[in-house]
């Protein structure tokens, strides 16, 4: 394994960590990831979480189109809704969520591949999201 895909799968740990500990949820590194296209990088152990999550950890530089493309891809064909948890060195985590699909969280709604309206969150407004969207 490369040292930048061990520092993705240590990223994925960290995050389904993290995300537990905010949620109570449990979550876990896709291993198909790998193998087959349009999954994403951790499962969740309830089905009726309605995320996808990519997770992106890098030294610097911007956020990439294609990791939201990537995300998006894989939402579709699990019929939820993309999220991209990335972080650079020495900042905090972000996620990068639809604006549609943050609020239709709160409201139980459905969301479009074609809003292209994309907010920047904190790791913690996005468990927010996730407790208010399974509540």
């Amino acid at each position: 394994m490369t040292n930048s895909r061990n520092k993705g799968s240590a990223f994925e740990r960290e995050i389904g960590k993290e995300l537990f500990l905010l949620t109570g949820i449990t979550f876990r590194r896709d291993l198909d990831q790998y193998r087959k296209s349009d999954l994403g990088d951790l499962i969740c152990d309830d089905p009726a979480f309605p995320f996808v999550i990519e997770a992106k950890r890098y030294a610097g530089g911007g956020f990439q189109a294609a990791w939201w493309a990537q995300a998006v891809k894989a939402a579709l064909a699990a019929d939820k809704r993309p999220a991209v948890i990335y972080r650079f060195d020495r900042q905090d985590a972000r996620v990068r969520v639809q604006l549609r699909a943050a609020m239709e969280c709160i409201s139980r709604g459905r969301w479009s591949a074609e809003d292209v309206h994309l907010i920047d969150i904190s790791l913690e407004g996005f468990a927010y999201l996730i407790r208010e969207g399974m509540a």
